[in-house]
């Protein structure tokens, strides 16, 4: 990867963007865009399109999410302790004594997640099962008048930002489901950039996919497209604890991963398998015997419907803070999905036959 891609991964990755508050992570994506993009244009919503070659007839939609899981602050006892739900899918064991930053109107608050010292607990509560009720924030406040003058109820929450370069061209970093897939639509851009194309390439930083993939619905709607491929991380089986025999045997470093299923159009995804080989491009295979759970499928259901494909990076520890992908990976998702585009002669019938 190059240095320019990298320092915009990392920077990227440092915005504290849950569900519903996606704006941090919007505003580096929609700069970095102007610079590929013909036109960048934000809809109501928050969703930032690029768009390249507009007035091609064939439109593809590509569709990467912004957005994390997170929490938000629900109450705040007399003591000044903050408690909170979550936003999206976040275990409680994850959130157990992390370091956290709460969105507040005035700026960052830095505080760590409590729970009861093991110490104290008696049998019982050893082995209940952990809610997020039986867990709290501690800013440091004296009291729920002094923390009333940094936060509110209703603010945001995220771990804190922690982007590391480990060995074997591996990172980790929390939210890379899938600030990951909005990453690479951007970088998708970057290599069409001045390349003959005979689609229309409307390339959507999409938010709230942790909440039923809401952005991808109303852009996809908005958009009309003839054919869309959404980018998002699925589930590496090359660590414990994983079976292959649900996910598939998905390992990083190997690329990405290609589906078929009834949330993929067959002309479609047979399109990315044809250009991973003519490019030798490695690829890995999952089978999706129903919806995807992505924005692939508010995708496919847009409207009259519409050819969804899905394109994932590896990942393991997904929604959790020490999430782990390849690098090597990313630049293989981003080869892929420009040298589709580059493929497609903009007469394409999606119809099965």
């Amino acid at each position: 990867m190059n240095k320019e891609s990298l320092s915009f991964l990392k920077d990227l990755m440092r915005q504290p963007s849950p569900s519903g508050f996606e704006v941090p992570a919007q505003r580096i994506i929609k700069a970095r865009m102007k610079s590929f993009a013909d036109k960048v244009t934000t809809d109501v919503h928050g969703n930032v399109i690029g768009i390249l070659n507009e007035k091609a007839p064939l439109k593809v939609m590509l569709a990467g999410h912004v957005d994390e899981i997170g929490l938000m602050i629900t109450h705040i006892d007399s003591n000044g302790f903050i408690y909170f739900a979550a936003i999206g899918g976040m275990d409680p064991v994850v959130a157990v004594g992390q370091r956290i930053c709460i969105i507040a109107r005035h700026g960052s608050v830095r505080g760590v997640i409590g729970r009861k010292p093991i110490h104290l607990m008696d049998s019982s509560e050893k082995g209940k099962e952990l809610k997020m009720d039986d867990l709290w924030i501690d800013i440091g406040a004296k009291n729920k008048k002094d923390a009333l003058k940094a936060v509110a109820i209703g603010d945001p929450i995220v771990v804190n930002p922690d982007f590391i370069e480990m060995r074997n061209e591996l990172v980790s970093s929390r939210a890379f489901d899938d600030r990951i897939g909005a990453w690479v639509i951007v970088e998708v851009l970057r290599g069409l950039k001045g390349r003959k194309l005979k689609v229309a390439v409307h390339a959507v930083s999409t938010v709230q996919e942790e909440l039923g993939g809401r952005g991808a619905i109303t852009s996809a709607y908005n958009i009309h497209p003839d054919a869309g491929i959404a980018v998002d991380v699925g589930f590496a089986s090359d660590c414990p604890g994983v079976d292959p025999k649900k996910v598939g045997d998905i390992a990083l470093g190997k690329g990405p991963i290609l589906h078929v299923g009834a949330n993929i159009n067959p002309i479609l995804g047979q399109m990315l398998i044809t250009t991973a080989t003519k490019n030798r491009i490695r690829y890995q295979m999952q089978a999706e015997p129903r919806g995807t759970g992505t924005d692939a499928n508010p995708i496919q259901l847009s409207r009259g419907g519409c050819a969804a494909a899905l394109v994932s990076v590896p990942n393991r520890y997904m929604h959790t803070p020490v999430e782990v992908v390849s690098l090597k990976d990313l630049d293989a998702t981003v080869t892929l999905i420009a040298q589709t585009l580059l493929a497609m002669k903009g007469n394409e019938s999606f119809i099965p036959n």
